[in-house]
């Protein structure tokens, strides 16, 4: 089994964060949103791994390369930017057997073994989320014997409520990729090209895809959703507070996750809060802010805030957006 992850997109909706940072490597729970799924692979038994990158693709190669040599990574640059289906396409050399596809906006909870128990009858599996604002995503139409029927973006009308969450297995590649193939034939919806109209072709065609649920599912696509993710991980492990952090005269109220090397003087922290290793913070207020590493705030009262590595930053109050070596000094 191999798998598709695809990070050719700029990331706007976290500017200034993702102008130096790849959007998949932003950091939640003091690790890469990235991390997390390729850990889930790896305890899956995937080895091998396609993805497509573009804006920033060097920071990624030198990331994985890095960090999961164990990895046999296959590159393949998106030059243009022509939607989901375009993207998976350049990944046809590689898509020989069962595939997995992910996409890294989101954090999930889902059972990835279902791909290895999956009857032979079965093409693929999409995993979904039962959500309340349906209107804001693709919802699936499933049939009694929960296999999708139809795919349907933003509707109007409560057709269904479990929304396509960008997780998918897939057994039958070659079916997968005469969809796509279909799918680029006909220019629709300005030159953007949807993955889940393939997913339909199969479908129309006779293949049975499992609509199966998950159980958590956490967004890390813009900085109000990155910050609630945040929030859920430091309740769910990955809080604490690192053996030799220096906290003199200060509160700090739970969950945070406080790293190496952090040095707190004076004010309050927390709750909801990640402080990166080295920083420090001197007779400040923070509560819902990620903070990255080697920041040194003075005098600030912060919330629902995302503070970049190397940022500097003295009497601030409210809630800002601070990317990396920022520098604001405020009376």
């Amino acid at each position: 089994m191999r798998a598709i992850i695809p990070l050719a997109g700029k990331g706007t909706r976290l500017r200034p964060h993702t102008h130096l940072t790849p959007k998949p490597l932003l950091k939640v729970g003091g690790r890469p949103v990235m991390s997390y799924i390729l850990d889930d692979l790896i305890e899956l038994g995937v080895r091998e791994v396609v993805f497509i990158v573009g804006y920033l693709g060097d920071v990624i190669r030198e990331y994985i390369a890095k960090e999961y040599p164990q990895i046999e990574a296959h590159y393949v640059v998106q030059e243009v930017q022509d939607g989901t289906a375009g993207a998976i396409k350049l990944a046809e050399p590689w898509a020989d057997q069962e595939l997995l596809i992910l996409f890294v906006d989101t954090l999930f909870d889902a059972d990835l073994n279902l791909a290895k128990t999956l009857p032979k009858d079965y093409a693929g599996v999409i995993w979904a989320k039962e959500v309340e604002d349906y209107q804001r995503f693709g919802v699936i139409v499933t049939r009694p014997d929960q296999t999708m029927e139809r795919i349907v973006e933003k509707p109007k009308t409560p057709i269904s409520k479990l929304a396509n969450i960008g997780l998918y297995f897939i057994r039958d590649s070659k079916l997968l990729f005469e969809g796509i193939n279909h799918v680029l034939s006909s220019p629709k919806n300005g030159g953007e090209y949807f993955l889940t109209d393939a997913f339909q072709y199969m479908v129309d065609k006779g293949a049975k895809l499992l609509v199966a649920p998950v159980e958590g599912w956490y967004d890390c696509g813009k900085p109000d959703t990155l910050l609630e993710t945040n929030r859920h991980l430091l309740t769910t492990g990955r809080g604490g507070i690192a053996a030799g952090t220096k906290v003199t005269g200060a509160e700090v109220i739970e969950p945070v996750r406080i790293e190496e090397g952090v040095v707190i003087t004076g004010g309050r922290i927390g709750p909801n809060v990640t402080l990166g290793k080295g920083s420090r913070v001197t007779d400040s207020q923070l509560r819902d802010t990620i903070v990255g590493e080697k920041a040194v705030l003075e005098r600030v009262d912060l919330h629902d805030s995302l503070v970049g590595a190397d940022v500097q930053a003295t009497g601030l109050k409210g809630s800002v957006s601070l990317g990396d070596h920022s520098e604001v000094f405020a009376e």
